[in-house]
Formats: C-alpha cells, structure tokens, sequence
C-alpha cells in the first residue's frame, strides 16, 4: 500500500486554473460559535494549537469537505490529525465543488486528472478503508482501481465524466466492492456492458444506476471544453438497456439522458426490471409519446417516467421541424427527430 499522501498546497481543492479555493470566513464563523466569546483558548489558554482533539473534530463536522480541506487542516499539526479522523472519510463528496462552478477545457486534462486521482487516494487512505460514498469527476482507473482494493464497504459511488475509467477499473469495483447499491457513470463512454455484466452479476444490492449521456444533439454547451471526439463517442443505448435487462432486474431507478435508447430497447429494458419505479429518459429523441406509453403499459411499479421534453434548436440539427419535442411528437407521432 502507498504511504499516506502528506498535506501541503499541492493537495487543495483546485480549478481548472490550478487556484487555490479559500473558505476561512465561515470557519472563523464556527468556531467564534464554539468557543468562548470568539476566542479560541485551548486548555492551557493560550492558542488554537491546545484544543482537544474532541473539540476540535466537533468543530470540524460542521464545515464541509471543501473547507476542511482548504482551511483547517492547513493550521497546524493538531489540526491536520483532526482533519484526518475516520469519521470524515466515510462519506466525501468532491462532486459539490463541480457543481458551484462551470466544466472547463482544464477539467478534461491529463493534468487535472492526476490531481483527482491523488484526492481519492487520499481519501481512501484517512478513511482506513472505511469509505462508504465517493462522489468524484475527472479521475482515471488509478484511482477507482485503488478504491476498489481498499473499501469493500462501498455503498455509492459517483464517477461522473471520467474519460479514463475503464472496464478495468470497473469490473475491480465488481469484484471488491460487492455492497454497491448506487452507481452513477453518467458521461463515463469508456465503459462497455462488460463491466456492466460484472457489476451485475457480483452486485446484488444495486438498485439505481445512472448513465446519462451529454447533449450531442446541441453540443453548443460542450462547445471548446470537451473534447469533440469524446462527446460523439456515446454508447448506443439499446445494448446498455438489453444489459441492465438482463443483468440487473432489480433496479428501481435508472437514468438515461441523451441516450440513443429506441422504442425496442425500452421494451426490452422495461420487461426485463419489473421492479423499475423512476426512468428519466429526458433528451431522448429517439422515443415518441406513443412508444413510451406503449412501453411503460405493464410497467406497474413504474412511478416515474420523465420524457424526452426537449427543444432542438435549428442551428444545432439540421432537420425540416425543429422546436420542442412534445409538438411535433403530439401532432405526428414521429420520429423526426431519430438520430
């Protein structure tokens, strides 16, 4: 096993432009909460450096993963070993970072990659083993093969646009991982139904997965930031569904957004997972209004069923009827819109 990371500025939370994310404000704020008339005193009375551990791990519960990381683990010696209690590294989501902040060409580097790949191990390495949910991005096989051989306990996991996530990696996650019961490999085109079949084979407890796909229909949003050969190369659809049918009856929420998914696969898909309760298949343009309801008839314990809904913008999908799906689908039932 490597040894554990040390901390230092080349272990912050970073953007795309490799700055460092300061959140001291509200720490400040927590602890003028949590101490005596703002000043911090420890036991002799004299500094932060003397506060329990206890206190000190008390504190920290209160501040996110990002502050944490960037703010009180920085201070000093006592409060590094706090950060790195167990008790944080159950749960992590570095995931919160990219939703405040817009994807950038930097994101998709081999560069930013590495930087993602030595957080998680970091993680790994402070949860002694222990992690329960990971929600991460841009990270490579090294670092999900790593986890995989690491924290058996596994119970969600979140590894949204990794160009450089495998099968390989994956079918480790099958195979050291076999509590799953949440996957999300949501803009991850690098994975097969390979991996797929392992993990359904070897995850009996999985019940939501999603694997939603970019917009390629209007890729204006991807434009200058993802690479344009790597948003074209979205998996079918149909071969996805027919493996979930086949390999994970028991899932009851599944998403597919953008996916190329036709009227057939959805049958096949919504016949063999019965137990199916939410399918979001918005932006799949592929599905008329009729299809779905012809699909979803049987489909009982269905309780969910977010439709394509999507307008094509004309510049974007050069096609004779452009606008929002639901006109053209309710007027025509067509499939104008197949691609």
């Amino acid at each position: 096993m490597e040894a554990t990371p040390t901390y230092g500025s080349s272990s912050k939370f970073c953007d795309g432009n490799d700055k460092s994310v300061d959140n001291t404000d509200h720490l400040v704020k927590e602890m003028e909460l949590l101490t005596d008339g703002g000043v911090l005193r420890g036991k002799g009375g004299n500094s932060a450096e003397d506060i329990p551990i206890e206190a000190l791990i008390d504190i920290f519960s209160r501040l996110d993963l990002e502050e944490r990381w960037n703010s009180a683990s920085l201070v000093c010696k006592d409060w590094s070993r706090a950060f790195q209690d167990p008790s944080f590294w159950q749960i992590v989501d570095f995931d919160k970072y990219f939703a405040r902040k817009r994807d950038t060409a930097s994101w998709w580097s081999t560069e930013f990659e590495k930087k993602m790949d030595k957080m998680v191990k970091i993680a790994v390495d402070y949860s002694h083993g222990d992690l329960r949910e990971l929600h991460i991005r841009h990270c490579s096989d090294e670092a999900v093969t790593y986890l995989a051989q690491r924290c058996a306990n596994l119970q969600r996991l979140s590894i949204k646009a990794c160009q450089s996530v495998t099968d390989a990696s994956v079918c480790q996650i099958a195979l050291g991982c076999p509590r799953i019961e949440e996957l999300d490999i949501s803009y991850c085109y690098n994975i097969s139904c390979a991996a797929l079949e392992k993990i359904g084979l070897s995850c009996k407890n999985l019940t939501i997965v999603k694997m939603n796909m970019m917009n390629c229909v209007d890729p204006s949003e991807h434009r200058d930031v993802v690479p344009t050969e790597y948003l074209h190369a979205a998996p079918s659809g149909d071969e996805e569904a027919a493996f979930f049918a086949k390999f994970m009856p028991n899932l009851k929420h599944l998403e597919m957004k953008f996916s190329k998914l036709s009227p057939k696969g959805l049958r096949v898909l919504l016949n063999g997972c019965p137990n199916l309760e939410h399918l979001d298949l918005f932006g799949c343009l592929n599905l008329t209004g009729r299809a779905l309801d012809d699909a979803s008839e049987n489909a009982k314990n269905l309780k969910v069923l977010v439709r394509p809904n999507f307008f094509v913008r004309r510049p974007a999908f050069h096609i004779e009827r452009y606008g929002h799906w639901q006109l053209y689908d309710e007027r025509f039932q067509t499939n104008v819109f197949q691609f």
